[in-house]
């Protein structure tokens, strides 16, 4: 197939590891870790490279981390994209990857990217106990079998959500952890297919409604970010809406902000997407890949994170 285009996809919380960025040492795009360095006032950069894991695992250094790695193979793949004079058919990142997908849209500068997202992880962090929530991934449930059980799981006490649609095979629910248990027993003895759920190991319950303080902080916080109409289409999180080029930059903002306690509807973006736009993950990994290839086999997607990737691309887009 001749791709006219491509759609850059950036991966959120998971996809990081300890010893991303290694491989652009050498290359000028390295350069944007030290540069979050100074921006963050501490060497998330050292974290990055060496570890350890569990420092790398907090939210507020995840965040951040993905985000800045991401970053720099963007700017990586820019100068391959500019010497192909091949468009950009659209950008969207998965929740945190956001961020990254809205500076390569030119609404928000790398830096407030890297300063958003570092306090995002810590309003997010702080927002509910550690304990009090849950995120559990149900595979092989139909979407209208999860909101069913979240609404008969939720209580005025207590509530449970679908938060991530990442694939028609896998949707994370989110919410205070005995609402997201009872979701998983209401589905034994209410739901005769067989199914899975596997709880996430992560230290808050993201995109749900408990997420509210952390989302009041973010839209104060936000007061000291600059945001600007982007220069690309993007496809948003909370709406898998793609916004057109010169969407104003009070709109782009009301997305993230909404997002913190919204679902991610990333299969819901990804089927937005033409068959005819080659898909490159930007960033750690090779999450949204794998998501990609069940959500529509047609797509092609090449993960930038691989020693081959460049002439990879140079093959596909010759």
């Amino acid at each position: 197939m001749k791709f006219t285009s491509v759609t850059l996809l950036f991966p959120g919380q998971g996809s990081q590891y300890v010893g991303m960025g290694r491989a652009l040492e050498g290359k000028k795009s390295f350069n944007l870790l030290p540069f979050a360095d100074k921006v963050l006032g501490y060497s998330l950069s050292k974290i990055m490279l060496e570890g350890p894991e569990d420092q790398l695992a907090l939210t507020e250094n995840t965040q951040p981390a993905i985000v800045s790695y991401s970053l720099a193979l963007f700017n990586e793949l820019t100068e391959f994209l500019k010497d192909k004079s091949i468009p950009i058919e659209a950008c969207l990142g998965h929740s945190v990857g956001e961020y990254a997908a809205l500076v390569a849209c030119g609404a928000i500068s790398t830096e407030d990217a890297i300063k958003a997202v570092h306090h995002r992880g810590k309003f997010m962090q702080q927002a509910v106990p550690v304990g009090k929530g849950k995120m559990i991934a149900l595979l092989k449930v139909p979407e209208g079998t999860v909101l069913k059980a979240c609404e008969a799981a939720s209580n005025k006490e207590e509530r449970v959500m679908a938060a991530n649609f990442n694939e028609p095979n896998q949707i994370v629910i989110s919410g205070h952890s005995e609402a997201a248990l009872r979701v998983v027993k209401w589905l034994e003895e209410n739901y005769e297919s067989p199914f899975r759920s596997v709880e996430l190991k992560v230290s808050a319950p993201f995109h749900s409604s408990l997420m509210k303080p952390a989302k009041d902080k973010l839209q104060d916080f936000f007061q000291n970010i600059s945001f600007t109409s982007n220069k690309l289409p993007y496809i948003a999180n909370i709406d898998s809406k793609k916004y057109p080029v010169e969407t104003p930059g009070e709109v782009i903002q009301n997305n993230l902000i909404n997002q913190v306690q919204g679902s991610v509807l990333w299969t819901q973006s990804m089927q937005k997407i033409p068959e005819t736009s080659l898909c490159i993950e930007v960033g750690p990994g090779k999450v949204l890949t794998g998501l990609g290839r069940k959500i529509n086999r047609s797509l092609k997607v090449v993960p930038l994170d691989t020693e081959d990737a460049f002439s990879k691309l140079e093959e596909l887009l010759s």
